[in-house]
């Protein structure tokens, strides 16, 4: 009788990690599309999404973690935020022209609310400031 209690506990122990393994690749999965988003919509962030998804893969998939800190897209935003060196200056000068290009043709072409285009204004500027603080990381 105890033994199958035991036996119960063991494949209900293991259905449990196997589904919430499976919710942390879906959490990773879907952090790693915002971040690829937020590489061409500059209001979006990319680095703190794709350091997620690089979380969530590190507790459900080591094959997936390694891919995404191997891909020749994503593993350099993580490498160089981890080794704390930054954005390269091209990205930064690339992220802020965009930015506000589009919160620039948002605010002014699209929204009649004075408000709303205050506030598109005031996190252009966040966004801006934030990334002008970031170091400068110059490629070999």
């Amino acid at each position: 009788m105890e033994e199958k209690k035991a036996s119960r506990r063991s494949a209900f122990k293991k259905k449990g990690q196997k589904l919430v393994r499976a919710l942390w690749f879906i959490a990773g999965t879907i952090c790693l599309v915002l971040g690829a988003i937020g590489i061409v919509l500059p209001v979006l962030p990319t680095t703190p999404f794709l350091l997620a998804a690089a979380a969530c893969y590190y507790k459900s998939s080591p094959r997936m973690h390694k891919w995404l800190l191997n891909n020749r897209w994503f593993g350099e935003y993580i490498k160089n935020y981890k080794e704390g060196r930054g954005l390269t200056l091209k990205a930064k000068i690339t992220a802020i022209i965009i930015l506000w290009i589009t919160i620039g043709f948002s605010a002014f072409f699209m929204i009649d609310i004075l408000a709303v285009q205050l506030i598109l204004l005031v996190i252009a500027i966040a966004v801006s400031t934030h990334i002008i603080r970031l170091p400068t990381f110059k490629k070999a």
